[in-house]
C-alpha cells in the first residue's frame, strides 16, 4: 500500500479558533503537516468554504491561516456492553474537517502570505 501523504506531519493537539462567516468557535488541531490539517469541531463546516484558523501559543503569540475546508467527517460509536453488538448511535462522538492551508496572515491589518505550491498535474 502506497503512502498517499508526501510532507511530514506534526502530531501534537492544539486548541485552536476557528473564524467562519457565522462567527468564532472552538476546535482541536491534529495532524498538521505544511498543506493542512485536521480539525475536531462541535459543528459542520462549510465544505469548500474558507475560514481563518488562528492558533496560539502559551506565551500569548498568534499565527493566523486562511483555510479551504476539503472534507468532512462525523464519526459516531458506542461502546458494546457485554454481550452486545458493536452500534453507531447518534449520541457521542466526533465531528471534523480536513483543511487545506491557502495563506498566512503574518501580521494583523497586513495582506496575507500565500503559501508556495508545487503545480501537480494529473
Amino acid at each position: 500500500m502506497s503512502e498517499r501523504r508526501q510532507s511530514l506531519r506534526f502530531d501534537k493537539v492544539f486548541t485552536v479558533y476557528l473564524t467562519t462567516q457565522q462567527g468564532m468557535t472552538r476546535g482541536i488541531a491534529r495532524n498538521i503537516s505544511s498543506s493542512g490539517l485536521f480539525v475536531e469541531t462541535r459543528d459542520a463546516l462549510p465544505l469548500g468554504g474558507q475560514i481563518k484558523v488562528t492558533f496560539t501559543g502559551d506565551d500569548g503569540t498568534e499565527m493566523t491561516a486562511l483555510c479551504e475546508v476539503r472534507y468532512q467527517v462525523a464519526l459516531n460509536y458506542s461502546s458494546p456492553q457485554a454481550g452486545e453488538e458493536q452500534q453507531v448511535v447518534a449520541t457521542s462522538g466526533t465531528r471534523g474537517a480536513g483543511l487545506r492551508i491557502i495563506a498566512y496572515e503574518t501580521r494583523e491589518n497586513h495582506p496575507m502570505l500565500l503559501v508556495d505550491r508545487e503545480r501537480v498535474l494529473h
